[in-house]
């Protein structure tokens, strides 16, 4: 069994996780590798949470701010970046740590991405007019239907992963979870799933906490100047969307307020629905002490080195 560990540390959003990332990455003495999709790109910053810069010069870190929203860029491109990355850094270490709200990144570095049959562009390109004309919720409503069991661990307020995975039910006449979790040819490393949990009270709490400190450290003032570009789908995520609605003169600001506070509970709900399926997670309170993690992990990958 390979000696080399990708420590990933996962769970819902607000929880702790850059905190958690970055004391396990100086116990160990190596670098964090953030799989967290809305913090790849340099124009969003206040509301993608990304690390501080007092964070990102506490360890290295890889896939902060690389990408421009302008730049295509997929979980299929990260997955063969990160696997790149991985191979280079594991020459002189045995352990990464990678952190990451977005399930769909983590396991594709981890397992490897399923595969799909061809789409017809044209029936990707109805279904882009179809949102265009007629939004989000009959979509959503097509796809609960086509697909319940994705329908509730998908962002369903992403257009782009909404319309992918309906293009999938459409083409093949199937649900898009059935082409889930095929079996894939095994990777390089070895991985440690650290999952952070807490009551929900307590998460709901701290999400909507950030959700003020962003506003007050100006989260309007960057959607402001991102609006002109409001239709890339790197902008198509919690925090900005309902902003772009209140600059439309749609809704008031506390109202916009108070619906990235809903949608971010809802999508810290869908992060644990997807964090639930994995049974190998080693779970922590997102009070515990680092140094108490740092024993627990060290247990378990010595328990692993000997399965």
């Amino acid at each position: 069994m390979s000696s080399k560990t990708l420590i990933a540390v996962v769970g819902p959003t607000a929880i702790g996780k850059t905190s958690l990332g970055i004391s396990l990455a100086q116990h160990f003495n190596t670098d964090v590798i953030s799989a967290d999709s809305r913090q790849f790109f340099k124009e969003m910053n206040i509301g993608t949470a990304v690390p501080t810069r007092e964070e990102l010069n506490a360890v290295r870190h890889h896939f902060i701010q690389h990408k421009s929203i302008f730049d295509p860029y997929s979980v299929g491109d990260f997955e063969k970046e990160a696997l790149l990355l991985l191979e280079q850094l594991f020459q002189d270490k045995n352990h990464i740590i990678m952190v990451g709200g977005s399930g769909l990144y983590v396991d594709a570095v981890v397992h490897g991405l399923d595969t799909f049959p061809e789409v017809d562009t044209k029936l990707r390109e109805s279904l882009n007019a179809r949102l265009e004309k007629g939004g989000l919720i009959g979509m959503q409503e097509e796809l609960q239907a086509r697909d319940p069991k994705y329908y509730d661990i998908v962002d369903i307020d992403n257009p782009h992963r909404l319309i992918r995975a309906l293009e999938i039910c459409i083409t093949a006449n199937k649900p898009y979870s059935s082409f889930l979790n095929q079996k894939k040819e095994g990777r390089f490393f070895n991985t440690l799933y650290v999952g952070i949990q807490a009551d929900r009270t307590v998460i709901y709490n701290r999400i909507n906490k950030r959700v003020d400190l962003m506003m007050e450290a100006g989260l309007l003032e960057e959607v402001r100047k991102v609006y002109p570009h409001k239709n890339l789908n790197a902008l198509q995520t919690v925090g900005y969307r309902e902003l772009f609605e209140y600059l439309e003169g749609n809704i008031t600001l506390d109202f916009a307020i108070s619906e990235i506070k809903k949608n971010t509970r809802r999508f810290a709900k869908r992060q644990l629905t997807w964090l639930r399926k994995n049974n190998t997670i080693l779970w922590v309170d997102y009070n515990e002490e680092p140094k108490m993690v740092v024993k627990k992990i060290t247990e378990q990958l010595k328990t692993n080195s000997h399965a």
